[in-house]
Protein backbone atom coordinates (compact mmCIF):
# COMPACT_ATOMS: atom_id res chain seq x y z
CA UNK A 1 0.00 0.00 0.00
CA UNK A 2 1.08 3.57 -0.66
CA UNK A 3 0.91 6.00 2.29
CA UNK A 4 1.22 9.77 2.07
CA UNK A 5 2.87 12.42 4.21
CA UNK A 6 0.18 14.35 6.14
CA UNK A 7 0.60 17.60 4.21
CA UNK A 8 -3.18 18.05 4.41
CA UNK A 9 -5.88 16.57 6.63
CA UNK A 10 -7.24 14.54 3.72
CA UNK A 11 -3.85 12.91 3.10
CA UNK A 12 -3.28 12.07 6.77
CA UNK A 13 -5.03 8.68 6.58
CA UNK A 14 -5.12 8.17 2.82
CA UNK A 15 -3.86 4.80 1.58
CA UNK A 16 -3.93 3.72 -2.06
CA UNK A 17 -2.81 0.68 -4.00
CA UNK A 18 0.78 0.78 -5.24
CA UNK A 19 0.77 0.65 -9.04
CA UNK A 20 4.44 1.40 -9.63
CA UNK A 21 6.32 -1.79 -10.36
CA UNK A 22 3.06 -3.69 -10.97
CA UNK A 23 1.43 -2.13 -14.04
CA UNK A 24 3.39 -2.36 -17.29
CA UNK A 25 1.26 -0.25 -19.67
CA UNK A 26 -0.22 3.25 -19.46
CA UNK A 27 -2.59 3.01 -22.42
CA UNK A 28 -5.03 0.16 -23.15
CA UNK A 29 -5.18 -1.85 -26.37
CA UNK A 30 -7.28 0.38 -28.63
CA UNK A 31 -9.02 -2.46 -30.48
CA UNK A 32 -10.28 -3.89 -27.16
CA UNK A 33 -11.83 -0.66 -25.84
CA UNK A 34 -15.03 1.25 -26.50
CA UNK A 35 -17.14 4.01 -25.02
CA UNK A 36 -20.12 2.91 -22.94
CA UNK A 37 -22.82 5.00 -21.31
CA UNK A 38 -22.95 4.22 -17.59
CA UNK A 39 -26.30 3.65 -15.94
CA UNK A 40 -25.25 5.51 -12.75
CA UNK A 41 -27.99 3.88 -10.68
CA UNK A 42 -30.85 4.41 -13.16
CA UNK A 43 -33.04 1.74 -14.69
CA UNK A 44 -34.28 1.56 -18.29
CA UNK A 45 -36.92 4.20 -17.51
CA UNK A 46 -34.37 6.62 -16.10
CA UNK A 47 -35.53 6.28 -12.51
CA UNK A 48 -33.05 5.97 -9.64
CA UNK A 49 -33.05 2.37 -8.37
CA UNK A 50 -29.62 2.43 -6.72
CA UNK A 51 -28.81 5.54 -4.74
CA UNK A 52 -25.58 7.46 -4.23
CA UNK A 53 -24.31 6.90 -7.78
CA UNK A 54 -23.52 9.43 -10.48
CA UNK A 55 -20.87 11.71 -11.88
CA UNK A 56 -17.26 10.67 -11.64
CA UNK A 57 -14.43 10.62 -14.14
CA UNK A 58 -15.11 9.48 -17.68
CA UNK A 59 -14.24 5.81 -18.20
CA UNK A 60 -13.17 3.81 -21.23
CA UNK A 61 -14.65 0.31 -21.26
CA UNK A 62 -12.21 -2.60 -21.64
CA UNK A 63 -13.74 -5.66 -23.31
CA UNK A 64 -12.80 -8.47 -20.91
CA UNK A 65 -13.09 -12.06 -22.16
CA UNK A 66 -15.01 -13.85 -19.38
CA UNK A 67 -15.85 -16.88 -21.53
CA UNK A 68 -12.28 -17.74 -22.63
CA UNK A 69 -13.40 -20.34 -25.17
CA UNK A 70 -10.19 -20.49 -27.20
CA UNK A 71 -9.52 -24.07 -26.14
CA UNK A 72 -6.05 -25.66 -26.28
CA UNK A 73 -4.45 -22.48 -27.67
CA UNK A 74 -1.70 -21.07 -25.41
CA UNK A 75 -1.60 -17.34 -24.79
CA UNK A 76 1.18 -15.10 -23.52
CA UNK A 77 0.59 -12.24 -21.07
CA UNK A 78 1.83 -9.09 -22.82
CA UNK A 79 0.85 -6.36 -20.34
CA UNK A 80 -0.63 -5.85 -16.89
CA UNK A 81 -3.05 -2.92 -16.85
CA UNK A 82 -5.40 -0.94 -14.64
CA UNK A 83 -9.12 -1.10 -15.37
CA UNK A 84 -11.32 1.70 -13.94
CA UNK A 85 -14.40 -0.53 -14.25
CA UNK A 86 -13.25 -3.27 -11.84
CA UNK A 87 -11.04 -3.75 -8.80
CA UNK A 88 -8.68 -6.44 -10.12
CA UNK A 89 -5.89 -5.94 -12.65
CA UNK A 90 -6.33 -7.07 -16.25
CA UNK A 91 -3.82 -8.43 -18.72
CA UNK A 92 -3.60 -8.32 -22.51
CA UNK A 93 -3.18 -11.84 -23.89
CA UNK A 94 -1.64 -12.66 -27.26
CA UNK A 95 -2.65 -16.13 -28.48
CA UNK A 96 -0.40 -18.17 -30.73
CA UNK A 97 -2.84 -17.60 -33.61
CA UNK A 98 -2.27 -13.83 -33.26
CA UNK A 99 -5.58 -12.84 -31.62
CA UNK A 100 -5.51 -10.52 -28.62
CA UNK A 101 -7.95 -10.50 -25.72
CA UNK A 102 -8.19 -9.04 -22.22
CA UNK A 103 -8.26 -11.35 -19.20
CA UNK A 104 -8.87 -10.76 -15.50
CA UNK A 105 -5.48 -11.59 -14.01
CA UNK A 106 -4.84 -13.73 -10.93
CA UNK A 107 -2.27 -13.09 -8.23
CA UNK A 108 1.22 -14.27 -9.16
CA UNK A 109 0.98 -13.96 -12.96
CA UNK A 110 3.49 -11.62 -14.57
CA UNK A 111 4.38 -10.41 -18.07
CA UNK A 112 5.71 -13.23 -20.24
CA UNK A 113 3.82 -16.00 -18.47
CA UNK A 114 1.75 -18.41 -20.51
CA UNK A 115 -1.88 -19.37 -19.81
CA UNK A 116 -4.18 -21.86 -21.51
CA UNK A 117 -7.82 -22.99 -21.48
CA UNK A 118 -7.85 -26.77 -21.64
CA UNK A 119 -9.23 -29.86 -19.90
CA UNK A 120 -5.65 -31.07 -19.47
CA UNK A 121 -4.16 -27.73 -18.38
CA UNK A 122 -1.78 -27.91 -15.40
CA UNK A 123 -2.98 -26.57 -12.04
CA UNK A 124 -1.26 -23.21 -12.37
CA UNK A 125 -2.53 -19.63 -11.76
CA UNK A 126 -4.26 -18.25 -14.84
CA UNK A 127 -5.06 -21.58 -16.49
CA UNK A 128 -8.71 -22.43 -17.06
CA UNK A 129 -10.13 -25.92 -16.52
CA UNK A 130 -13.50 -27.64 -15.89
CA UNK A 131 -14.32 -27.85 -12.20
CA UNK A 132 -14.29 -31.66 -12.29
CA UNK A 133 -10.55 -31.47 -13.03
CA UNK A 134 -9.81 -29.24 -10.02
CA UNK A 135 -8.47 -31.12 -6.98
CA UNK A 136 -10.15 -30.56 -3.61
CA UNK A 137 -8.66 -27.48 -1.93
CA UNK A 138 -7.92 -25.63 -5.18
CA UNK A 139 -8.58 -21.88 -5.21
CA UNK A 140 -10.53 -20.78 -8.29
CA UNK A 141 -12.04 -17.56 -9.65
CA UNK A 142 -13.96 -16.46 -12.77
CA UNK A 143 -16.38 -19.33 -12.18
CA UNK A 144 -19.30 -20.20 -14.43
CA UNK A 145 -22.72 -20.99 -12.97
CA UNK A 146 -23.61 -23.11 -16.01
CA UNK A 147 -21.30 -24.60 -18.67
CA UNK A 148 -20.22 -22.13 -21.36
CA UNK A 149 -22.26 -19.38 -19.69
CA UNK A 150 -19.32 -17.10 -18.97
CA UNK A 151 -17.71 -16.28 -15.62
CA UNK A 152 -20.13 -15.00 -12.99
CA UNK A 153 -18.65 -15.84 -9.57
CA UNK A 154 -15.50 -14.55 -7.80
CA UNK A 155 -14.40 -11.63 -9.97
CA UNK A 156 -13.47 -8.97 -7.38
CA UNK A 157 -9.96 -8.09 -6.25
CA UNK A 158 -8.44 -10.64 -3.86
CA UNK A 159 -11.49 -12.93 -4.12
CA UNK A 160 -11.55 -16.70 -4.66
CA UNK A 161 -13.71 -19.76 -4.07
CA UNK A 162 -12.40 -23.07 -2.74
CA UNK A 163 -13.23 -26.47 -4.23
CA UNK A 164 -14.65 -28.53 -1.36
CA UNK A 165 -15.92 -31.69 -3.07
CA UNK A 166 -16.72 -33.31 -6.42
CA UNK A 167 -19.58 -35.83 -6.59
CA UNK A 168 -22.67 -36.79 -8.61
CA UNK A 169 -21.97 -34.35 -11.43
CA UNK A 170 -21.73 -31.37 -9.05
CA UNK A 171 -18.82 -29.47 -7.51
CA UNK A 172 -19.21 -27.97 -4.05
CA UNK A 173 -17.60 -24.54 -3.80
CA UNK A 174 -16.98 -22.53 -0.65
CA UNK A 175 -17.78 -18.95 -1.63
CA UNK A 176 -16.02 -15.84 -0.32
CA UNK A 177 -19.07 -15.25 1.91
CA UNK A 178 -18.70 -18.69 3.53
CA UNK A 179 -21.67 -20.15 1.65
CA UNK A 180 -21.17 -23.63 0.20
CA UNK A 181 -22.85 -23.96 -3.16
CA UNK A 182 -23.22 -26.62 -5.85
CA UNK A 183 -22.07 -25.81 -9.39
CA UNK A 184 -22.15 -28.23 -12.38
CA UNK A 185 -18.82 -30.01 -12.67
CA UNK A 186 -18.69 -29.19 -16.41
CA UNK A 187 -18.61 -25.45 -15.67
CA UNK A 188 -15.22 -23.81 -16.23
CA UNK A 189 -13.14 -21.84 -13.75
CA UNK A 190 -9.73 -20.19 -13.65
CA UNK A 191 -7.05 -21.26 -11.20
CA UNK A 192 -5.86 -18.76 -8.59
CA UNK A 193 -6.88 -15.67 -6.62
CA UNK A 194 -7.91 -12.43 -8.31
CA UNK A 195 -5.07 -9.90 -8.41
CA UNK A 196 -4.79 -6.62 -6.47
CA UNK A 197 -5.61 -8.16 -3.11
CA UNK A 198 -4.54 -4.94 -1.33
CA UNK A 199 -7.59 -3.18 -2.75
CA UNK A 200 -9.68 -3.83 0.38
CA UNK A 201 -7.16 -1.98 2.57
CA UNK A 202 -7.32 1.33 0.70
CA UNK A 203 -8.55 4.48 2.43
CA UNK A 204 -10.15 6.97 0.05
CA UNK A 205 -9.19 9.83 2.37
CA UNK A 206 -11.55 12.59 1.23
CA UNK A 207 -15.02 13.17 -0.17
CA UNK A 208 -13.65 14.51 -3.44
CA UNK A 209 -11.99 11.22 -4.33
CA UNK A 210 -15.33 9.45 -3.82
CA UNK A 211 -16.90 11.86 -6.32
CA UNK A 212 -14.14 11.07 -8.83
CA UNK A 213 -15.08 7.41 -8.47
CA UNK A 214 -18.76 8.15 -9.15
CA UNK A 215 -19.90 7.76 -5.53
CA UNK A 216 -22.33 10.48 -4.43
CA UNK A 217 -22.87 11.56 -0.80
CA UNK A 218 -24.81 9.36 1.61
CA UNK A 219 -27.01 11.32 4.04
CA UNK A 220 -28.19 9.76 7.32
CA UNK A 221 -31.91 9.22 7.65
CA UNK A 222 -31.93 10.82 11.13
CA UNK A 223 -30.61 14.04 9.59
CA UNK A 224 -33.62 14.32 7.26
CA UNK A 225 -37.15 15.62 7.71
CA UNK A 226 -40.04 13.21 8.42
CA UNK A 227 -41.34 13.71 4.88
CA UNK A 228 -38.07 12.40 3.43
CA UNK A 229 -37.27 9.42 5.66
CA UNK A 230 -38.95 7.28 8.37
CA UNK A 231 -36.06 8.11 10.73
CA UNK A 232 -36.34 11.88 10.19
CA UNK A 233 -37.65 14.66 12.39
CA UNK A 234 -37.47 15.43 16.09
CA UNK A 235 -35.81 18.18 18.09
CA UNK A 236 -32.07 17.70 18.36
CA UNK A 237 -30.75 14.17 18.25
CA UNK A 238 -33.56 11.66 18.39
CA UNK A 239 -33.91 7.92 18.11
CA UNK A 240 -35.27 6.49 14.91
CA UNK A 241 -38.73 6.15 16.44
CA UNK A 242 -39.47 2.77 14.84
CA UNK A 243 -39.00 -0.75 16.13
CA UNK A 244 -36.74 -1.73 13.24
CA UNK A 245 -34.46 0.35 10.99
CA UNK A 246 -35.93 1.16 7.58
CA UNK A 247 -34.91 2.49 4.23
CA UNK A 248 -36.22 5.77 2.84
CA UNK A 249 -38.95 3.77 1.09
CA UNK A 250 -40.02 2.15 4.38
CA UNK A 251 -38.59 -1.32 3.79
CA UNK A 252 -37.28 -3.05 6.93
CA UNK A 253 -33.51 -3.59 7.11
CA UNK A 254 -31.15 -4.85 9.79
CA UNK A 255 -31.69 -8.59 10.07
CA UNK A 256 -34.76 -9.15 7.93
CA UNK A 257 -34.38 -11.98 5.43
CA UNK A 258 -34.60 -10.65 1.88
CA UNK A 259 -33.95 -13.82 -0.10
CA UNK A 260 -36.99 -15.17 -1.97
CA UNK A 261 -38.16 -18.27 -0.04
CA UNK A 262 -38.79 -20.30 -3.22
CA UNK A 263 -35.84 -19.03 -5.26
CA UNK A 264 -34.75 -21.43 -8.01
CA UNK A 265 -31.19 -21.70 -6.72
CA UNK A 266 -32.12 -22.77 -3.17
CA UNK A 267 -31.53 -26.42 -4.13
CA UNK A 268 -27.90 -25.61 -5.01
CA UNK A 269 -27.04 -24.17 -1.60
CA UNK A 270 -25.52 -26.75 0.76
CA UNK A 271 -24.77 -24.36 3.64
CA UNK A 272 -25.86 -20.73 3.99
CA UNK A 273 -23.36 -17.96 4.54
CA UNK A 274 -22.41 -17.01 8.08
CA UNK A 275 -24.44 -14.11 9.44
CA UNK A 276 -24.18 -12.20 12.69
CA UNK A 277 -27.11 -14.13 14.12
CA UNK A 278 -25.77 -17.64 13.55
CA UNK A 279 -22.19 -16.74 14.50
CA UNK A 280 -23.21 -16.39 18.14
Amino acid sequence: MKKYKPRTQSLRHTKTVTYRGVLTAKEPVKSLTKGVKRNVGRNSEGRITSKHKGGGHKRLFRDIDFRMQKFNIPAKVETIEYDPNRSGFIGALCYTDGERKYMLLPKGVSVGDSVITSEDAPIKPGNRIPLRKAPVGTFVYNIEIKPNGGARIARGAGVYAEVVANNEGQTNLKMPSGEIRKVPEDAWASIGIVSNEEYKHRNIGKAGRSRWLGIRPTVRGTAMNPVDHPHGGGEGRQGRGTKRPKTAEGKITGGRKTRTPKKYSNTFIVARRKTKKNRQ
